[in-house]
């Protein structure tokens, strides 16, 4: 019995130190993880930050590129009927929607979808003015009467996508 007491004696002390340094060791190995998972993350921010907005920057200039204005400008010219024109607007509209449809990974799935809404709407205006049989050959009446169209939805399509755009950009600063 006399050596289990002075067994226990050197043993219990041992256990307790054994314990706390454990429980201290774990405590502060759980710190330094966290520290370096904020560390990871910060660092992943800015890398990730500038390509982001380098997105958002494209999709704002999709957006420009497929208005009304720049697309009659852009594609003005020659001896294009309306029917042309309204085929060449589509093409511009489909085209630039292709070159920037890579950027959806790096903005939200809502804020893509406002982008892909207002290019389908831009498509249908196009669309709807050229079967209208009052443009005549005229790519100025086409034009004109696309402005109409969309005067007629409520506003532009494309700055309600800039405003969805503008708004997300204010959320991730």
């Amino acid at each position: 019995m006399e050596t289990a007491l002075e067994i226990l004696k050197y043993i219990l002390p041992a256990l307790i130190v054994f314990a706390t340094v454990y429980f201290l060791m774990k405590r502060f190995l759980d710190m330094q993880y966290s520290t370096e998972v904020l560390r990871f993350k910060q660092s992943q921010a800015k890398n990730t930050l500038p390509v982001k907005l380098q997105a958002y920057e494209r999709l704002a200039m999709f957006c420009e590129r497929i208005s009304l204005d720049n697309l009659s400008y852009r594609l003005s010219g020659g001896s294009m009927d309306a029917k042309s024109m309204g085929n060449a607007m589509l093409v511009a509209i489909q085209q630039e929607y292709e070159h920037n449809m890579s950027q959806q990974v790096y903005v939200s799935e809502k804020l893509w979808e406002i982008i892909t809404m207002a290019k389908n709407q831009m498509q249908n205006v196009v669309t709807t003015a050229s079967a209208d049989a009052s443009v005549g050959n005229s790519p100025a009446a086409l034009i004109q009467k696309c402005m109409e169209i969309q005067d007629s939805m409520g506003g532009s399509p494309i700055k309600t996508a800039k405003s969805a755009i503008k708004k997300e950009i204010d959320i991730i600063m």
